[in-house]
């Protein structure tokens, strides 16, 4: 898989989440047993019921209204793509993929994330998430500055 390729996948991958919040069309970008781990705290899921499940259930639905992602930095290798993105917004809803049973706090959040996108023939075989969990727990309010 070329360099371009990969970014065509990545980029109608994150379409799906992003912009037609469409769980289906994301899963039809991946490999048939996906994997989804945000590694900060456990959230995702392994298989395709639990990625399915795990973007229509919780990810999806919890993706802030006033998200602002900006990219920073993508590095491109055989068979992943890692991004470093720049994401900021407002703790306005419940976000189960953020901050499990964590109600809104109304507080501004800016967060560093990397993703690391795992490809096999073709398709998205999954993602690996990270961020600063403390960081974030400290912007809402549950952890001491």
């Amino acid at each position: 898989m070329d360099k371009q390729e990969m970014e065509r996948v990545w980029d109608d991958h994150n379409a799906a989440e992003f912009a037609s919040k469409d769980a289906d069309a994301a899963l039809n970008t991946m490999v048939r047993s996906p994997y989804v781990h945000a590694v900060a705290n456990g959230a995702g899921g392994t298989g395709r019921e639990q990625v399915r499940s795990f973007y229509a259930d919780v990810f999806i639905p919890g993706w802030p209204d006033d998200a602002q992602m900006q990219p920073v930095n993508r590095v491109i290798g055989e068979d992943q793509l890692v991004d470093e993105l720049h994401l900021g917004f407002t703790h306005a809803k419940p976000m189960e993929w953020l901050l499990p049973g964590v109600p809104p706090s109304n507080q501004k959040v800016d967060m560093d994330i990397v993703i690391v996108a795992k490809f096999q023939d073709g398709l998205l075989a999954g993602e690996r998430i990270y961020w600063d969990q403390a960081a974030v727990l400290r912007q809402v309010g549950l952890l001491g500055r």
